[in-house]
């Protein structure tokens, strides 16, 4: 991202310290390939924080049922800036990729989230937790 900011033409090799351990690369292979693609289509990109990763990882979870782990989560951060910043409008189409399940990057995300019920594995009991969670919930 900072080589389509700057307009340049070489990376500048950093040592990453994020949450997202998967695409944290600090000296990407195919990064000013990338970042020439971005370019010439039109494209851009967006810097996102960890607590904007956490918080678009909850933001998917609650508004879709999908429990992305961190690259995901960085993925629909960089919507979110985007769509506040008017680089994404109203009536764009957009197409967000999630290949990895949130139960790969717990640490992440476990500091936000509520304490699980651990139960055990019999469907009476889930059926109970279900029911105290979920008001009219006939499970």
């Amino acid at each position: 991202m900072r080589l389509v900011e700057r307009g340049g033409t070489q990376i500048v090799p950093e040592i990453p310290n994020t949450i997202a351990k998967s695409i944290a690369i600090g000296n990407p292979a195919d990064g000013q390939f990338a970042a020439k693609a971005i370019v010439e289509s039109g494209g851009w990109g967006a810097k996102v924080s960890d607590e904007e990763i956490v918080a678009a990882i909850r933001l998917l979870a609650e508004t879709t049922g999908i429990f992305t782990e961190t690259a995901g989560g960085a993925t629909v951060a960089g919507a979110v800036q985007l769509a506040r910043s008017g680089k994404l409008g109203a009536d764009d189409e957009l197409v967000i990729c999630i290949t990895g399940n949130g139960l790969k990057t717990l640490d992440a995300v476990e500091r936000v989230l509520p304490e699980s019920p651990v139960i055990d594995a019999k469907v009476r009991q889930v059926g109970e937790l279900v029911r105290a969670r979920v008001p009219g919930a006939t499970a």
